[in-house]
């Protein structure tokens, strides 16, 4: 990870910040049809002691809120004074589908397929130059918070890129149900972060425009284990881990087969057997049922919260787990240990 020199003041976005002190920074954006400024609003601490770079982001997509609740939460935590290295939260990256509560900006474009951007580009180009320059430009890690699409639910889980050890282990003290190791997608924010040499974690969590206390907990716990592994906090009240994450590198998207109702048998964080049936799908007066059958074992990670479907909707996401057995009763531990880790439902700086 990038040192830097102690006595330094952080400079970002033409603003400095001395060292053991937080400030609130807008960074200019566009202009909103209307005519006022829109910012890209973010809030640096700057620890007293040498130490990494690392941001934290989230509504990348307007409407997957969690991770503003989550980064919140862990800001309301932290003294930048008894702090190393700096920490640049951005709760909202896209402020204007997070105003819209939509997934897009308004020339309908997605900011997280418009990485590096361009200066003089769309307004999703701009957006992402800036995030680029501004944030991604200043670290050696990220974390970036994301949520299901409307309608859907992601377990708890974090996507890193293959083969990064080190990444890796950052991944699994996170201490979320599962670690996914996943391609990068071209104009995302983590193929971006890799060519420039930032290594990302990449939390999916919870459901589009809604808050769930496990998803939020487990962010914020999660963001929290991290720091301290980067020695950026030091504390030692934060609770044991529950349990390994469970491991995967491959997962499928289960379809309806059909258009009707669908009755869900296996909801996110399930279990499952190959040949289980995980849902069936009915028409509308009970008949022609066809079961969706799981295809191999695994843990289902995502699922459709709509139980009126058309044929080829996605259903269940499920992934292949390397140590299948003891995978439902490691979301369980993890789950429990959660719950009752104190530290997480106070306002008590670390």
């Amino acid at each position: 990870m990038t040192i830097r020199n102690k006595h330094d003041l952080f400079e970002i976005a033409g603003t400095t910040v001395p060292p053991g002190k937080a400030a609130d920074i807008a960074i200019p954006v566009s202009d909103l049809s209307a005519g006022m400024q829109a910012n890209l609003e973010v809030r640096v601490f700057h620890g007293k002691r040498t130490g990494p770079t690392i941001f934290v982001s989230a509504a990348i997509h307007g409407d997957e809120i969690i991770g503003t609740e989550i980064i919140r939460r862990v800001m309301k935590k932290l003294n930048a004074s008894r702090m190393a290295g700096t920490v640049i939260f951005v709760p909202v990256v896209n402020m204007f589908g997070f105003i819209t509560h939509s997934r897009y900006l308004p020339d309908r474009r997605d900011l997280n397929r418009s990485f590096p951007g361009a200066e003089k580009g769309s307004l999703a180009s701009q957006l992402a130059h800036i995030f680029s320059t501004e944030i991604i430009g200043h670290c050696s890690l990220g974390i970036d918070i994301h949520s299901a699409a409307l309608h859907r639910y992601n377990l708890p889980q974090i996507r890193i890129a293959s083969g990064n050890a080190e990444l890796k282990d950052f991944a699994i003290e996170f201490g979320a149900p599962v670690v996914i190791e996943a391609e990068l997608r071209p104009g995302s924010l983590r193929a971006l972060a890799r060519e420039a040499g930032v290594d990302m974690l990449l939390m999916e969590a919870g459901e589009a425009l809604r808050f769930d206390e496990f998803s939020v907990l487990t962010g914020v716990n999660g963001i929290l284990r991290v720091l301290r592994k980067l020695d950026i906090i030091q504390t030692k009240r934060l609770g044991k881990r529950g349990a390994p994450p469970a491991q995967a590198t491959k997962t499928a998207w289960l379809r309806s087969t059909k258009g009707g109702i669908c009755r869900l048998m296996a909801p996110s964080g399930t279990k499952v057997h190959k040949g289980d049936v995980v849902a069936i799908v009915s028409d509308i007066f009970g008949e022609g049922e066809e079961a969706i059958i799981a295809p191999d074992d695994g843990i289902v990670i995502g699922h459709s919260n709509l139980p009126v479907v058309n044929q080829g909707d996605a259903l269940l996401h499920i992934a292949q787990v390397r140590v299948f057995d003891t995978v439902g009763e490691r979301v369980e531990k993890i789950e429990d240990a959660l719950y009752s880790d104190q530290l997480l439902d106070e306002d008590e700086v670390i």
